[in-house]
Parts: C-alpha cells; structure tokens; sequence
C-alpha cells in the first residue's frame, strides 16, 4: 500500500486512546483503527456479496474487489483519505490479526479434507489433477519470461523463485471455493463433482509441495531488501526442504494417534466442560504447529493446515471444533485477509495497453492452460465432452490459497507490485466466470428428466365417475399414505409428529405410513455447511443416510426415531443442504422420487410463547417464505401448509394421548375438497373429533344474490396480493362437484363426524376467525381456494398479509385477528390449476378495487 514502516515508527505506536474529550484521535491508535478498518471491510464486502447474490458468486469476489475499493485503486486515490484510515503503520496490525484467522482457515482446510477419500479416488482423479497442475505450471513458466521481458522491475527477483511462484499461481485450485460453487449448482455429489473434488484434493496437496518448495527457494533475503544476502547457498533452502519433510512424517507417526486419542475422550466427554478442554488442546495445537513450521522457515500456514490433516474426520469432535472455530474466522478474520490483499492490489500500476495485454495473456494462459489439460485427460478418461469441459471450468476456480500464494511472493519481494496486480486480477476474473459458464453450458440430466408423471393427490377418484376394477385397485393402494415433511429444526418436530398422528386415521388395526422428513439447512459457504452438504447427498440429491455408529446422536433423529417404534410408523430422515432459491427443486425432486401423496411445510412464522396464540412469533423471513410460495408452486402432488401455534399441547404425544378437536372450513373448490378427503382421514383416529363447518351463501338463489368474476390483473403484485387460478372451469360442474363430494363423506363417516352448515349473509371473515378464537380446536384445517367460491372469490380484494395461503387462511395465520388454534392450509395438485396470477373481482360488470378500468385499458 505505502512505504515500509520503519522501526521507529511502529514503537511510537500505542494501543489505545483516553478518547476525544481527553484531546486524543482515536484514529492515531492501533485498537481504535483497527476496528474502524475492520467494520469498514465488513459493511463493504457485506453490501458487494449482497449485489454479487444474483450471478452466485462466492463471498471471496465480494471480499476482494472491497479490499480494491478500499485501496489505492478507487477511494485510496485520495492521499488525505488513505493516510487517515489505512496509514503505513496500521498495515502489520490489521495483516497480523488476518494471517491468525488464516491460519486457523487453514486447519478448517486440512480438517475438511480428507487424506483417505484422496488415496480412494483412483487413477482417473490422480490423472486428471497431474494434468490439471502440470500443463497449467509449464504455462506460467511460459508466461513468466514474458512478463520478466515486459513488466519494469520483474526482473529484479531471481529466476528460479519467480519462475516458480509463477508456475504454482497458474496451476492451483482453490479447493474450498471450488467446493461451495458445486454445492451452490447441486453438483457436488454428482459424479462430475466428485471426479473434481478428488482431483482438486490432489491438486491442494501438490500446490501445497510446491508453495513449500518456493518459499524455500526464495527466502526472506530475495530480492532487493537490505541487509539480506541476495546469493544464498542452496544448501540452506535444501535444509528448509528437509526440516519441512520432517515435520510433516512426525506430524502423521507421532501427532495423529495423539489427536485421535484427543477425539476419542472428547467425544466420551461430549459437550460438557472435558469436551472443551480438548478443544482447547485443539486450537493451541494449530497455534504451536504454525510456530513450528515458521521456526522452520517455510510458513505458518503450512503448520495449521498439516495440523487439520492429523484430526480424525469420524465421529463428532471434528465438527465440534469447526463449530467453535469457524464463525469468528469466516465471517470476521478471514474477510480481513482478502481485504487486506485488494488493499495492497493498485490496479493503476497496470499502465498502458502493453500492460493490459499482459493481463489478457495471463488469464488467457491461465484459463487455456487448467481446462486444455483437464478436459483432454478426462476426454481419455471416457468422460463426455461437455462433462469434461465443465470440469476444466471448475478446476480453473482460483481463490484462496491463490492469494496466499500471491502474498508470500509480494512479502518475499519476487513479485512487484505490477506483476502482483496483474495476478489478483487473474484470480478475481478466473474465479467470477466459473458459476456463469458452468450454468451456461451444463444442465445436469435429472434436472432436464424429472416430469411431473404422477398427479398424486389425497382425494380418491371423483364421486360421480362410475366405479371400475381400476378404481377399487386405485382405492386399495391408497391404504398406504406416503407424506414428505418439511422441518428447519427441532422447533417443529412436535407439531409434524402430532400431526402425522393424526392424519393417519385408524391405530386399530394401524394404518401403513411412511413418512419421510425431510430437514431443510440453507446451504452457506461456511466449512460445515459444505460438510453437510456432502455428507447429506448423493448423486446430487438428498438420500436416505443411516446413522453410523460413534456418530452423536441428533434431538430430532432421536425423536422421530422414538415415533417410528412407538407408532408403528415407518420413517426416513434426510438432509437437504441447498441454496434458498434451489431449495423446491430439491423438495420436489424427493416427493416425486418417493411417490408421496402430500407434502407438509412449515411455515415461515412460528408461535415460540408457548401455547395458546401468544404474541411471541418467530419469523424466519422472507427468503423461507418464498421457498414456500415456490414449492406449492413446483410440488408434485398435494401440500399442506401448517401455521404452528402448539399444536398438541407443543409436545410431542403417542396414539393413546392424542385428544384434540379438528375444524374443517368447507367452502367449495378443488383445494377444499382435498382438505374434506383429509378430514376423512383424521376422523378414523380415536382421538380425534372433527367438525365440519360447511360455509353457504345466504344469497344464493335469491335476486340479491350477485355475478362474480375473476380477471387477471396487470398492475397488481404477486407478493402484496391474492392469486387464483387462470383455468377457465364450469361453474356448474365444480358445485355440483362439491355437492357430491360432501354427501359421499356424510355418508361415509356418519357419525364419526359432525356436521354443520352455516348461511352467512355478513362478513365470512369474522365467521371464520371466530371459530379458530373459539379454543374449541386445536386445529383448522381450510383449503387455499386457488378456484374459490363466489364467497370467497369476494375476498379477493382484502389486503393480503400472507397471500401464499390464499384469503381464509390469511385470516386464520394473521396474528393481528388472536386465533389460537394451529392451521393447516391445503392445496390439492392439479396442473391445470397451476397457472396462477392476482386478479380483479368484477361484481355484477362493476370491479370492486378500483381496477377495472385501468385494466380495460391496458392492450
């Protein structure tokens, strides 16, 4: 950034200031500076990963191109604004507290990677990686006579370091960045994603030689620094070399037993005050490895990272550690680091076109060199072209350990600030073309495959059909209920468990369940996260993964686990760790794998006062909502929508315990319909006693009764207002659908069901809240209404709060209106239904919101 900082300067540096009223800046101490410097980068990088969302880029661009903006390049063209924030002195304190959150990323990296999975990974991934290092090494060997010959005051750095430094930063590939942009793309349990995580695991463990190599060839003494000896013997980096060998073969004999001891008792222990301390043994085993290797003279980085290869991947220590370690690093520290690079990257040292050529030259090679050399080996390998095009792309993913090697080359002064420029730009350009070109050109074949074949719903075949042998087979299979439940943690474990309970109908003898839960984790690019999402997946999908032994066992597959032996329930756990906005495609592409007949959500907002509608709701915001809004939109079958506010008491309960009230709310309609099939379900269980509630227009018939109509509405928005069907239906054989449909139920369940018919003149809203105020139930059950009555295509124009539910069960999940029961929103799947836009009502010819004409306007 600036001049070096001289002795002198940094003991006149002190820590912290008695503040401004005392007559000190607080801008001319280190602490006070440093955590200014610190929030700005953090607010920065923040709001660029936030913009960077859309093209999914990884945090590691936003953190960077900050670092540029904050630095000489942009604001740090202001001499006043970059001796005030960013002075030569602050530059060792906010790179010393970076390097510890990279050292300490570094063992996350050897923790994630696993030494084992590498040596199974076979010849094909060994092939493709030697490849992959090789050509791309030769090419920067190329690039770096060239850059020598162009670029003023390359050549001061000798030959063989700069050579190599050049070589290894054109041939790595970032591991935990390639990582995260698979997951990102549901790639990385795909065998494309395996082939390029094995391959790039090579590949880290090769960079790391060679970054070894190089920082022992190049010394602290390199370059022009004074008072180093410019000609060392090579005798002295060949005994770095050797000292660094050693290290790593007593780290493997002597420090793995240890540590697998350590996660033996730590996991005895578990999360108690034993299990702490050897975490504590942990992390001051990165801090002591890391001062070894730097005694050593090779980094200190090397240390924490061989340290994270000697920590066993199995059981739960390892991911205790990585809890402890990696909030603080990922979303503090190492944010820092990237900054602290784009602060020392002055873009305008890259003067002239002959200099813009050479960074074109260098991402050219850089690019052609990685994905010429994968994609010809794989082509050998058998792999299809497209496939292996694709693999080049992603092995070319810098980041990273690509900084690292850019900066012990800047520190080791064999690279000059123009040629370090020009490889931060290389890295920043390699890196942000991957996700773009990879969704450009790849389509994986079960995303292109999946078809909704089967139209599965919960109500049988249609009242009025006449029967066949077909149906009584139809109806006997349908004995098996298969539901697919959504959960984010262990919060709504009760609730789906009371509710499965009570959809499954007869306990004597049992009906057959199978019930398949399915936990949804947003995918981050935390270390964790990408663990999971490995762990979690198979062939690109969530799979059903059983519990190994020595693994801890989790709150919520302990309680379903007690439910499957005690109801007599077959239940099968799975993990889906995706991206938000993917997150449907991996809900949809399970209920269609599974054949199941309905789909249970949670929703966004959930009661957390305990229960009886307290005013505590938790909201998981509006990114969970819309991955609701999208899966009813994308399901393959049937879904419920479940509002919890305690149902069942808030505690899970066995079948001989389940006592509770269930009111359907029957106004006509598909959706409806299918919640009345539902209902049929509920009344066969013992515990639990329905009310039917049965809506009727008190002027139907009558001369006051009026014509309502549905248009579609241009000028209103999805997310503020309702949204019904665009099918154009027969009012008349949708009513007498409903007629037939309520009497085949009366006559079917008889007693076991109340009855009511209610003929509302009113409001129909009051009418309904008043039944979830009532306490008479513990749940409601309404349909969405996407071809509503005349009732309550009326309500088309309310304000909608939640408009996913549709206007009833709006009403009902509001909390404004102090409902106290739970709700249960059901939506039957018909593709013809699936088109669905905010509307107009038009009563009599005359539009009820104001829109009618600007509607009749509009082309």
């Amino acid at each position: 950034m600036s001049s070096p900082v001289s002795e002198a300067e940094m003991s006149a540096v002190k820590t912290s200031s008695n503040g401004v009223w005392q007559g000190d800046d607080p801008l001319h101490f280190a602490f006070p500076l440093l955590i200014l410097q610190a929030l700005l980068i953090l607010v920065l990088s923040r709001f660029l990963a936030f913009l960077l969302r859309p093209l999914r880029q990884p945090k590691v661009i936003a953190e960077i191109v900050a670092g540029i903006l904050l630095g000489p390049s942009a604001l740090g063209r202001n001499a006043a604004y970059l001796h005030a924030l960013f002075p030569p002195w602050s530059t060792p304190v906010l790179e010393s507290v970076a390097s510890l959150g990279l050292l300490f990323f570094l063992f996350l990296v050897g923790l994630e990677l696993d030494l084992r999975s590498v040596r199974r990974s076979g010849r094909r991934a060994f092939a493709i990686a030697a490849a992959g290092i090789s050509l791309p090494f030769a090419c920067g060997v190329g690039v770096a006579f060239v850059l020598r010959s162009a670029v003023p005051g390359a050549d001061q750095a000798g030959y063989a370091p700069f050579l190599v430094f050049m070589g290894v930063a054109l041939s790595i590939t970032a591991f935990p960045v390639m990582a995260r942009i698979l997951a990102e793309l549901k790639l990385l349990t795909t065998p494309i994603g395996e082939t390029a995580l094995a391959a790039a695991a090579f590949n880290d463990v090769a960079a790391w030689v060679l970054l070894a190599l190089a920082v022992a060839i190049s010394g602290s003494g390199s370059g022009s620094g004074s008072g180093g000896d410019h000609h060392r013997s090579p005798i002295v980096s060949l005994w770095v070399l050797l000292c660094g060998a050693a290290f790593v073969a007593a780290w493997m004999v002597v420090v793995k037993p240890a540590m697998a001891w350590v996660a033996r008792r730590a996991d005895a222990a578990g999360d108690g005050g034993g299990g702490e301390a050897w975490v504590a043994v942990t992390l001051a085993g990165v801090l002591a490895s890391g001062f070894a290797t730097d005694v050593i003279g090779i980094h200190a980085i090397f240390g924490a990272f061989v340290f994270g290869l000697t920590v066993p991947k199995e059981g739960g220590f390892a991911g205790r550690v990585t809890a402890r370690v990696e909030d603080l690093v990922s979303e503090l520290l190492l944010p820092l680091y990237f900054a602290s690079s784009g602060l020392k990257t002055d873009v305008a040292t890259i003067r002239g076109g002959e200099a813009w050529a050479m960074l074109a030259l260098v991402i050219a090679t850089a690019c052609a060199g990685k994905i010429a050399g994968t994609f010809g080996v794989a082509m050998a390998c058998g792999m299809g072209a497209r496939e292996a095009i694709v693999l080049g792309v992603v092995m070319n993913t810098k980041g990273l350990v690509e900084l690292i090697v850019l900066n012990i080359g800047r520190e080791r002064k064999v690279l000059n600030e123009e040629t370090f420029a020009i490889l931060v730009l290389m890295a920043l350009v390699t890196t942000f073309i991957t996700t773009p070109t990879v969704m450009a050109i790849y389509k994986p074949a079960r995303a292109a495959g999946r078809r909704r074949l089967h139209h599965r719903k919960l109500q049988g075949p249609d009242p009025s059909a006449p029967s066949s042998p077909s149906a009584s087979a139809g109806a006997g299979a349908a004995m098996e209920l298969r539901v697919l439940a959504c959960i984010h943690g262990g919060q709504d474990v009760p609730a789906v468990i009371n509710l499965i309970e009570t959809i499954r109908g007869h306990t004597q003898p049992r009906r057959l369940v199978k019930l398949y839960i399915l936990r949804m984790v947003e995918l981050t690019e935390r270390t964790s996260s990408i663990l999971m999402a490995r762990a979690a997946r198979r062939n690109g999908l969530p799979f059903l993964r059983p519990r190994r032994a020595g693994e801890p066992h989790d709150q919520v597959d302990v309680a379903f686990d007690t439910y499957a032996q005690l109801g007599h329930v077959h239940v099968r756990a799975m993990t889906a760790v995706s991206a938000l906005h993917t997150m449907h495609d991996d809900v949809a592409a399970v209920a269609e794998d599974k054949r199941v007949s309905l789909v249970v959500l949670p929703f966004h907002k959930r009661q957390t006062g305990g229960h009886g509608g307290g005013d505590d709701v938790e909201n998981l915001g509006p990114e969970w909502r819309a991955v609701n809004r999208r899966i009813l939109r994308e399901a393959p079958c049937s879904v419920a929508v479940l509002v919890d506010r305690g149902f069942g008491g808030g505690e899970q309960v066995s079948s001989e315990q389940v006592a509770h009230g269930v009111c359907v709310v029957f106004f006509g309609g598909p959706d409806d319909r299918e919640a009345l099939e539902l209902a049929g379900r509920m009344a066969e269980h013992p515990g639990v006693q329905v009310t039917v509630v049965r809506f009727v227009d008190g002027k139907d018939g009558s001369e006051e009764q009026s014509e309502v109509t549905l248009r579609p509405s241009h000028t209103k928005n999805a997310d503020r207002s309702y949204t019904f069907s665009t099918a154009v239906v027969d009012a008349a054989k949708e009513k007498e659908l409903d007629e037939a449909a309520v009497a085949e139920f009366r006559q079917r369940m008889g007693t076991l069901v109340q009855f009511e018919e209610r003929v509302v003149v009113g409001n129909v809203i009051e009418e309904v809240v008043s039944i979830g105020k009532s306490r008479e139930y513990g749940l409601v059950v309404v349909g969405k209404g996407r071809l509503p009555s005349p009732m309550v295509a009326q309500l088309a124009v309310r304000p909608a709060e939640h408009p996913e539910l549709g206007p009833i069960g709006d009403a009902l999940a509001s909390s404004g209106h102090g409902v106290t029961s739970s709700v249960l929103v059901v939506q039957q799947h018909d593709m013809s239904n699936a088109d669905e836009v905010p509307v107009s009502v038009v009563v009599d010819g005359r539009a009820q919101d104001g829109e009618f004409a600007k509607d009749m306007a509009e082309p």
